[in-house]
């Protein structure tokens, strides 16, 4: 008789996981109030390097009032101010503020806004306050530290970049006071954070390379757009390492085609 082995499963379902705790009001808007005021008053780096790009006073306070997106804000006036061609500013500072879009398909389920409110709300989705909203337990919470964030950093963020273009115009040559290394310090500053896994740190390494590879030899702004072929070099890289070591786990494994006992296939 032949030698059987039970295999069954215990077909128990998993435990369902805990329900997060209610968090106080009161500590949703002391949170969303530190990211708001902290990074508020990075505007004033951005109204001083707008200014210095050649930008006037209007031009720098209708960029944070209708595009408010931080990063990108700072790599259009960034590519100005090193002679750029606008075109090529703009499409490098829309590449860099479509990731925005992806925040915004995650927020819409969980805020749930109806959709006269979306398109209001949509102008607030930035990196911070999809980072206070998603930090939240309910929806209940979630809004609140939405709009406070929101709320709190826009406003901080357009009068800080008037107050720093006001004075970037009022000090006059801002390379004189070495006010051109604000952008990239900044901008670094706000990146810095965000590189948690290897893969996020070696591409962010790729594209400093390429930049500063191709920026001799190349017309200005193109060196940042062709940079963001480090994200999926990176990924591709590592699809074929992931595959690669799964083939090999395959055929080493004790319970593979090639690793299986020879004694099992003779057992009657």
């Amino acid at each position: 008789m032949a030698e059987q082995t039970d295999i069954r499963t215990t077909g128990e379902a998993a435990p369902p996981e805990p329900a997060r705790p209610a968090k106080p009001d009161s500590a949703v808007i002391r949170d969303a109030l530190g990211v708001g005021i902290a990074v508020g008053l990075s505007g004033f780096a951005f109204g001083v390097t707008s200014a210095g790009a050649g930008l006037t006073l209007f031009q720098t306070c209708a960029l944070s009032l209708l595009v408010f997106t931080g990063a990108s804000q700072f790599a259009l006036v960034g590519a100005l101010a090193a002679g750029g061609n606008p075109l090529t500013a703009a499409a490098g500072a829309f590449f860099l503020g479509v990731r925005n879009a992806f925040y915004g398909l995650r927020l819409s389920a969980v805020l749930g806004h109806r959709a006269a409110v979306r398109p209001f709300a949509a102008h607030w989705v930035i990196d911070e306050t999809t980072a206070v909203t998603l930090a939240q337990p309910d929806r209940r919470s979630a809004r609140l530290g939405f709009t406070v964030t929101g709320l709190s950093l826009y406003a901080l963020w357009n009068l800080t970049t008037f107050i720093g273009a006001l004075g970037a115009e009022a000090l006059g040559d801002t390379d004189a006071w070495g006010l051109d290394a604000a952008s990239p310090a900044v901008f670094l500053a706000l990146l810095a954070p965000m590189l948690r896994s290897t893969v996020e740190r070696v591409a962010a390494g790729l594209a400093v390379v390429l930049v500063m590879t191709t920026l001799p030899l190349l017309p200005t702004g193109v060196p940042v757009l062709l940079s963001a072929l480090a994200t999926p070099a990176v990924l591709v890289v590592q699809g074929r390492r992931a595959r690669t070591k799964g083939a090999g786990d395959d055929t080493t494994h004790p319970g593979g085609a090639q690793g299986r006992p020879a004694t099992e296939e003779k057992r009657a």
